[in-house]
């Protein structure tokens, strides 16, 4: 068994690491105040095949596996977690595309995607529906064109700002047929393009972190989608949503992880400058089990994190709970790094100059969305119980 990257995938991750530290440290920041990412950053990004990580290069991907593509997110997050794990969601969609569209599809979109020309967001969380996915309200009523889009989507990361959402939502073609098809059952996707009639976007979020990230509910009344634009089998939305998020979980673990690291780096440096009661802090025995204890936390991490990659790319029958074990884990020691490395800094790490408290503010929605922490924790057990 070799722990050690090949080749590849340590080219992925320090072209990735080196982009972001050349393109995203110098900004993250200024992109936090602003609240947006500029497009032509996106655009260098595509570039280097940062759009389409696990698209098939013959629909414009760059054909990465699963683990290589979080290898990719971990190093851009080393810059800034929300300027990757956006990357990641828009990562999601083109995947979800290549993976269940037809070919009309796949040649209307692909292409923008996987060069960043175009932005996607995935829209599954309602304002009465979080964990509850299943419980969407948001319908696509049958017309004689296709289908007519009605309800709201919460907290999407790129509303008003991503030229296609892709939408999940309960399908009357399938209800028509069977009025008691059970809810998940009943949910197919959809593609909705920007600038639809009767597609409005609310107010700009004000978050605690992800600052940089453009987020707005997504409301839709009566938006018009031709048939073709619905993805993949009807009814088979609420799987196509899961599956992706499997991706999405190993994904949002990895850039925990390299935010994480970052915090880790600054703490280590920090230590060995601050100097107090005549010697520097990694000098003091508590300090140093601190460090330790952090650095064991990342180094678990990073092993697990690989291994639940690789269980997703080859298909493994496991390979949902442990990325619902990975994403649960990984995000929870990674804001536990965080913090300790904000309480090395003392008050020093309150400030928005040692980068500390962004990170911090950043890790702590890793643990909500994507599926909570908790609901992550009910997968495992139905896997474990299953099993047994």
């Amino acid at each position: 068994m070799d722990f050690e990257l090949n080749e590849q995938q340590q080219a992925v991750f320090d072209m990735a690491v080196g982009f972001g530290q050349d393109a995203i440290a110098p900004h993250a920041a200024s992109w936090e105040e602003e609240g947006t990412i500029p497009r032509a950053f996106l655009v260098q990004a595509g570039e280097l095949g940062l759009a389409g990580m696990v698209v098939d290069p013959e629909a414009g991907g760059s054909g990465l596996t699963r683990l290589e593509a979080s290898l990719a997110i971990e190093g851009l997050a080393m810059a800034c977690p929300s300027v990757s794990a956006f990357i990641s969601i828009h990562n999601m969609v083109a995947w979800m595309i290549d993976r269940f569209g037809d070919q009309a599809l796949k040649d209307r979109y692909l292409a923008d995607l996987c060069s960043f020309q175009k932005v996607a967001s995935y829209c599954l969380t309602e304002p009465g529906s979080g964990s509850d996915a299943a419980a969407m309200k948001t319908r696509a009523d049958v017309t004689n064109e296709g289908f007519a889009l009605s309800g709201s989507k919460s907290f999407i990361s790129g509303g008003g700002y991503s030229d296609l959402y892709v939408v999940m939502a309960r399908d009357g073609e399938v209800l028509a047929s069977n009025a008691d098809t059970p809810a998940a059952k009943a949910v197919s996707a959809f593609l909705m393009d920007d600038g639809s009639d009767g597609l409005s976007f609310g107010a700009p979020e004000k978050k605690m972190g992800w600052r940089a990230q453009p987020t707005a509910q997504v409301q839709m009344d009566g938006v018009k989608i031709a048939k073709g634009q619905r993805l993949g089998e009807a009814g088979r939305g609420f799987v196509y949503a899961m599956m992706g998020l499997d991706g999405g979980r190993i994904n949002i673990a990895a850039a925990a992880l390299g935010a994480a690291q970052t915090a880790l780096n600054k703490a280590v440096e920090y230590a060995g400058e601050r100097r107090a009661f005549g010697q520097s802090l990694d000098q003091f025995q508590s300090v140093q089990f601190k460090l330790a204890d952090m650095e064991t936390q990342l180094q678990a991490s990073r092993i697990f994190l690989r291994q639940a990659a690789w269980k997703l790319d080859q298909r493994a029958s496991d390979a949902t709970a442990h990325c619902a074990m990975v994403k649960r884990f990984v995000t929870d020691s990674a804001f536990e790094v965080a913090n300790q490395a904000l309480q090395i800094h003392g008050g020093y790490g309150y400030l928005e100059d040692y980068g500390l408290e962004k990170i911090v503010r950043d890790l702590r929605v890793h643990q909500i969305l994507e599926g909570t922490n908790e609901i992550m924790r009910l997968i495992v057990a139905r896997h474990l119980l299953d099993r047994g």
